[in-house]
């Protein structure tokens, strides 16, 4: 019989039945429960439930630029992260230099023949940034005009690229983004990939110096291999009031799975911010400050462009 008496003797049930006690060392470590099949089915189910209750008893919010964060997180976001987390691989560098709060203009070259790229930066804000923040873009006029895309980008919280809504945007805190290249920067052909196109005349710097809000230049290579723009039937484009119809390797000719874009591997990166603070009143009216100041954030992003460009192996791999 041991020395420790019952402590070491297997203890015995009401029922009979003897029970052999583990020793210390071979007890396993606590592990996390495994998830039962249907939890995470359960859990969108609940999700998408409490948004429809959100919905039916207006327990929401929409500001007034029409931009409603419950429908943005819950319906327009989602449907866009298995782009950007499994078909472009999307790289984030520097989101530290996007402010955690506060207004902040984002300026980007634009690429890419649909402006998947905008969209992306969107989710790298929201999802990878500790502030989760959302992205408040200016956009083209025919944006706002084509039919359910305008609607959905008015919920989105974006609008038209002008500097009266710019400034109101940052002056209540918002971070706004901004393409300044535009349909240039989209639209122009693959052979000319990666070389910025103008910068307008530089209102996004004249909102920024309006507003005292920093600029942050933002760099995004892989866009550009998306849909290869070979050729453009303008006859059709202005039949149909668009800039350009774009013929691709793989569009028009299979149709609408030519649409479907390549999954080359994307980086984006934000740089160092500039300011626009300390420069004396009615700045933002001098040309050649404005000037200045424009040519400075279009050359930091078309040099670290040419650096991740030189960094990068291939356009697909990675």
């Amino acid at each position: 019989m041991s020395s420790h008496g019952g402590a070491d003797r297997a203890a015995e049930r009401t029922d009979g039945a003897r029970v052999i006690p583990l020793r210390p060392d071979l007890v396993p470590p606590d592990e996390p429960a495994p998830s039962a099949p249907g939890s995470e089915l359960e859990r969108r189910l609940a999700e998408a439930l409490a948004f429809l209750r959100r919905r039916l008893t207006g327990d929401y919010e929409v500001d007034e630029f029409g931009f409603d964060p419950d429908l943005t997180e819950s319906v327009l976001l989602p449907p866009l992260r298995p782009l950007y987390e499994k078909w472009f691989r999307v790289e984030t560098i520097g989101l530290h230099h996007v402010p955690s709060e506060g207004g902040a203009l984002v300026v980007a070259n634009h690429s890419g023949t649909l402006p998947l790229d905008a969209l992306m930066t969107a989710v790298a804000v929201h999802d990878d940034h500790p502030a989760r923040r959302h992205l408040r873009m200016l956009g083209a006029d025919l944006v706002f005009r084509l039919p359910v895309i305008g609607a959905l980008a008015r919920k989105a919280g974006h609008t038209l690229a002008c500097n009266p809504d710019a400034e109101r945007l940052l002056r209540a805190g918002e971070l706004v983004g901004v393409w300044p290249e535009g349909f240039k920067g989209i639209g122009k052909p693959f052979r000319d990939r990666y070389k910025l196109q103008r910068f307008g005349r530089g209102g996004f710097v004249s909102a920024a110096l309006r507003t005292g809000v920093p600029i942050v230049p933002c760099s995004i290579v892989g866009a550009e291999e998306i849909y290869p723009k070979i050729g453009d039937i303008r006859p059709l484009a202005r039949l149909l009031g668009l800039p350009y119809f774009p013929v691709t390797p793989l569009f028009p000719w299979f149709g609408p799975l030519g649409a479907i874009p390549l999954p080359s591997k994307w980086t984006i990166e934000f740089g160092e911010p500039i300011p626009t603070t300390g420069y004396d009143e009615g700045a933002a009216d001098d040309p050649m400050l404005v000037f200045n100041l424009t040519d400075q954030v279009r050359e930091t992003i078309q040099q670290t462009l040419y650096r991740l460009l030189s960094q990068r192996d291939n356009a697909f791999l990675g």
